[in-house]
C-alpha cells in the first residue's frame, strides 16, 4: 500500500511522543517482508477487523462456503485465548490457523510471520487474517495486507466510525454488518457512512449480512475483481521484461 499504516493520522492531528514508535517501526518493517512474500506468491492478503462480536467469524464461514470451489483460500485467526474461531471456519470447508495472542489486544506482523510455519500459503489466491477484536490497538499495525476491510455492525451502533476514527482512516472497506437486523434496531446507515467518509474520503461501503446473504455476492465479487486485480499485476513485471 502507498502508506504506513501505523504512521497515518486522522487531519489535524498531533503526534505526541510515543514509546511504541521503535515497536511500530519495527513492526513495519516486518510487514513489508510480508507483503512481499504475498507479491511473489501472488496471494489476496485481507485484514479484517472490527470490534468484538461484529460477526468476522461468521463472515469469514459464509465467504470461506461461497468461493472455497472458485479459488484456493485459507484464513489466520486472531484471538486471546481458544480455537474456536478457526474450529468454525475449517468446518465451512477451508484451512484455518489459530494464532493464541496470550492476552495481547491486536495482531502484530512477528505473529503472522510465526503463523506461517503453520500454514502452507504457497499457491493460495486469498489469505484473511481476522484480527483480534478491538477498533483500537489494530488500527497500528499493519500486518502486510493488500486491504483492511472493516466490519461495523449494525449493532454496535452507528456513531462508531468518528469514536474510533484511525481505524476506518486506514481501511479501505467498511462492511456494515447484521445488516438483517436493521429493521428492529435505531441504526443508520447513512449516518455510519457520513461518518465513515468525513475520516475517510475513499472507503468504500457495503451492506452485509452472513445470516440472509443480503450483500455477500457484492462482497464476494469484491474479493474476486482484487484477486483478479492482483494477479494480473504479478504478470505485468514479466511482461515487461520479456
Amino acid at each position: 500500500m502507498a502508506f504506513a499504516k501505523s504512521n497515518r493520522l486522522p487531519v489535524g492531528a498531533i503526534q505526541c511522543d510515543n514509546t511504541t514508535l521503535s515497536l511500530l517501526k519495527a513492526n513495519d518493517y516486518v510487514a513489508k517482508g510480508i507483503r512481499d512474500k504475498m507479491a511473489a506468491q501472488h496471494t489476496l492478503l485481507i485484514n479484517i477487523t472490527s470490534s468484538a462480536g461484529s460477526g468476522k467469524t461468521t463472515l469469514m464461514q459464509e465467504t470461506a462456503r461461497r468461493l472455497k470451489d472458485k479459488v484456493k483460500m485459507a484464513v489466520l485467526v486472531g484471538d486471546l485465548e481458544t480455537e474456536r474461531d478457526a474450529i468454525r471456519i475449517r468446518e465451512a470447508g477451508v484451512p484455518s490457523t489459530q494464532i493464541v495472542t496470550n492476552g495481547v489486544c491486536h495482531l502484530e506482523a512477528q505473529m503472522i510471520v510465526q503463523a506461517f510455519d503453520h500454514l502452507d500459503t504457497n499457491g493460495l489466491d486469498l489469505l484473511f487474517i481476522e484480527n483480534v477484536g478491538n477498533l483500537v490497538c489494530p488500527a497500528a499495525f499493519d500486518l502486510g495486507e493488500d486491504y483492511r476491510v472493516t466490519l461495523l455492525a449494525s449493532t454496535e451502533g452507528d456513531d462508531k466510525p468518528k469514536k474510533y476514527p484511525r481505524m476506518f482512516l486506514t481501511s479501505e472497506l467498511m462492511l456494515i454488518s447484521k445488516a438483517d437486523l436493521l429493521p428492529y434496531i435505531p441504526f443508520k446507515v447513512d449516518n455510519a457512512v457520513l461518518d465513515a467518509r468525513s475520516v475517510n474520503p475513499e472507503i468504500e461501503v457495503i451492506t452485509v449480512s452472513s445470516t440472509s446473504g443480503e450483500g455477500m455476492d457484492i462482497w464476494c465479487d469484491w474479493l474476486l475483481e482484487r484477486i483478479a486485480a492482483k494477479k494480473v499485476e504479478a504478470l505485468e513485471p514479466a511482461a515487461a521484461h520479456a
